[in-house]
């Protein structure tokens, strides 16, 4: 009576060890005698054969992959320190069963690998102005080489790029130099309108002499707004006066 009491709990332990859950972001890859069966087990109550089958849950949620920063000398002999991080996602569950054995270990090392080959292809310039086109670089190359895993690279950014001391130094020197020039330039450029202009001005005035009498007195007239400055008349004071008497009669008549 014993024995069978004990082969019962035997039968009924096995049998509920055939049940599995799978979550929402799972799949699950059934093997049976050592074979995978054709279908995935999707989220739910699932059921398999006890000692025949065995499945393993695969996690299929975008990944974030950091790789680590690493020394990397440009293409015009800069050493320069890069980190990256990567986002992933497995797309075909039993590739990324059957055809690797460890996908996060392999997309690191991958990445790792694609990012220290890409960008020791640039110069300097282009790693700091054109991550975009780098980042796209790393990206088709990581996509192209996880497909046979079933794995879809949908991102890639540097996110780190460390210079030396002495090349911060010199970009530093090289920007300030840049924005005196543009100050320079923007300068020359003003002493160029208001050349200009005064000639402008000399040629109106060389038609127009009464133009310079009327100048002076308007100087004279801004002066005198400030009660606290002391207004010193020259000699060709009483000169503008009569020249602007003289040209008022001459519009009178």
């Amino acid at each position: 009576m014993g024995l069978i009491i004990f082969l019962i709990v035997v039968i009924v332990f096995i049998w509920f060890s055939g049940i599995k859950i799978v979550n929402q972001y799972q799949r699950g890859v059934v093997f049976r005698l050592g074979k995978v069966t054709g279908k995935v087990k999707e989220p739910g109550l699932r059921f398999i054969i006890p000692i025949i089958d065995k499945m393993n849950k695969v996690n299929m949620r975008i990944i974030t992959q950091p790789v680590d920063s690493q020394k990397i000398i440009t293409k015009d002999n800069v050493s320069i320190d890069v980190a990256a991080v990567a986002y992933y996602q497995v797309s075909d569950p039993i590739k990324s069963v059957v055809q690797i054995e460890n996908v996060q270990s392999a997309i690191y090392q991958i990445a790792q690998t694609t990012v220290r080959n890409i960008v020791g292809q640039n110069v300097l310039d282009d790693v700091l102005s054109q991550t975009g086109k780098i980042n796209e670089a790393i990206k088709a190359i990581l996509d192209k080489t996880t497909e046979t895993w079933g794995v879809y690279v949908s991102m890639v950014e540097l996110k780190d790029i460390q210079l030396p001391e002495s090349m911060q130094n010199a970009m530093s020197a090289g920007a300030q130099a840049e924005r005196e020039k543009r100050a320079k330039i923007i300068a020359a450029e003003g002493e160029q309108l208001s050349a200009d202009a005064l000639a402008k001005a000399a040629d109106v005035i060389s038609k127009h002499p009464i133009a310079l009498q009327l100048r002076n007195l308007q100087v004279l007239s801004e002066i005198a707004s400030d009660n606290s400055s002391t207004i010193i008349f020259p000699a060709q004071f009483m000169d503008t006066v009569n020249s602007v008497k003289q040209f008022m009669a001459k519009e009178s008549k």
